[in-house]
Order: structure tokens, then sequence, then C-alpha cells
């Protein structure tokens, strides 16, 4: 494993009790940062912190803004300033047909997956305006390049996702702050349990290496794009497919 060099770096993990998030924190405290997991799942977060040694925790839904913007301060607070933001929070919904598609899931999934990405983004790029320094990475999907069938609002959730990371990228690139995302096809976490297994068949099918992703391979991409050597990419897409992305 290659050795980042975060000593003296505060970064921000959002879904960072399980998964994916979970697996950048322990990645980023490994590499020297202090590190504040944010997690909905109140129980899981505390576990994580105490095996794991994270600086910092805090429960919310990202999909509450009043509770993002306690949150970021809060982290600022204890940590003393804040470098990284990874926003790995988000939900999969429902596998059903477009038409079928029931309109609260479809809410809830823009809820977490773009609004609250966008209050996260939003909320702490102004602690790293304070230094002229950052590093944001958003979470999207090759869903949201491709769109898959049964997963409509999750492919168009993650579309917006990189549109965001576009536009802030743009929009940050005369400072010191640099935001992307990476589009990972499936990776086995939890999020598996709330889609059907002829969804996850379906997904894998489309994987030229014939397997899924795994949430360390996922967490080594999102921590190079969070480390200061990461100072020319901004608004970029990375993927991590498998060869499954065709662009």
């Amino acid at each position: 494993m290659n050795r980042l060099d975060f000593d003296g770096r505060a970064a921000v993990v959002t879904g960072g009790a399980a998964g994916i998030g979970l697996a950048i924190a322990q990645r980023l405290a490994r590499e020297g940062a202090r590190v504040a997991v944010w997690d909905r799942d109140a129980a899981a977060l505390d576990a994580a912190r105490a095996a794991h040694g994270f600086a910092h925790a805090e429960a919310l839904d990202v999909a509450d803004p009043a509770a993002v913007e306690h949150a970021a301060q809060a982290s600022a607070d204890a940590l003393g300033r804040i470098d990284v933001l990874v926003c790995s929070a988000g939900i999969a919904g429902p596998n059903r047909m477009t038409w079928e598609y029931a309109i609260e899931d479809w809410k809830r999934v823009f809820d977490v997956n773009v609004h609250g990405l966008f209050y996260c983004n939003r909320a702490v790029v102004p602690f790293m305006q304070r230094n002229d320094y950052g590093r944001i990475v958003n979470i999207a999907s090759i869903a949201g390049k491709e769109g898959n069938p049964t997963a409509s609002a999750y492919s168009a959730s993650k579309a917006a996702v990189i549109g965001l990371t576009k536009s802030l990228g743009k929009e940050l690139a005369k400072t010191g702050i640099r935001v992307n995302c990476v589009t990972p096809a499936a990776v086995r976490t939890a999020i598996f349990d709330q889609i059907t297994q002829a969804h996850v068949d379906f997904m894998l099918s489309k994987i030229p290496l014939g397997r899924f992703g795994t949430v360390d391979e996922i967490a080594a991409m999102v921590c190079w794009l969070a480390s200061e050597e990461c100072s020319f990419s901004t608004g970029a897409v990375f993927d991590l497919s498998g060869g499954r992305a065709t662009y």
C-alpha cells in the first residue's frame, strides 16, 4: 500500500460508519488525518469510532440542512479545521420501472443522494476557504453515466452528483480547493440489501473484470483524490468500474 501524507490534515467522511465510507475513513486515519465521521446510524457510528479511534463523530441525516450546518461547525471546532470532505452517504432506493416508481421513494433518494450531498458540500466549502485549501470527493456511480434499468432514481441522482461536482469544481478552480467525484461500479456492501438479486446479477454481468470492486479499492482512489498530490484535477470524474465504463 502506497503511503499518502495526511499528517496535520482534518477530514470529514459522510456515511462513515460502514461500507465505502468506513473504508475511506480508516485509510485517511492510517495515513495521518484526524477524521470526523458522520452517519445517521448512531449505534454503528459509536462502534466505528470506538474501534478505529476517529477524532470526532456526528449522528445526523444529511438530508436535514440544519443538521448538516451544525455538524460542519462541530467538526471544524473539534478538528480545528476541515481540509477534506468525502461524501459517501447514499441510498439505493427500490428497484422499480420508472412508471411504477413511488413518488415518495423518488423524493427520498434525491433527498439523500443529491440534496444531502449538496448541503454537505455547501456547508464545508467556507471552512476550506479560510485556509485556501481543500479537497472534496463526491461518491457518484457508473449508474449516473449509463443509467441502470429499474434504478431510475438512483441513476438520475448520481448523474446529478456528477453535474454538481463539475459546477463546484469550476467555481473553485482559482482557489486551492479541488472538487472531484468517483463513479464506482457495484461494490458489495450493505447497500446490496436494498436491491433485488436480479439487479445485483445485472450489475455483475456488465463488469468485464467479472467481479465487484472492493471498498479498499475505492478508498485507495478516493484518498489520492483527497491528497495534496491531487493538484491539477478538478471538476473531474474518475471511474472505478472494472472496465465497464465506456466514456
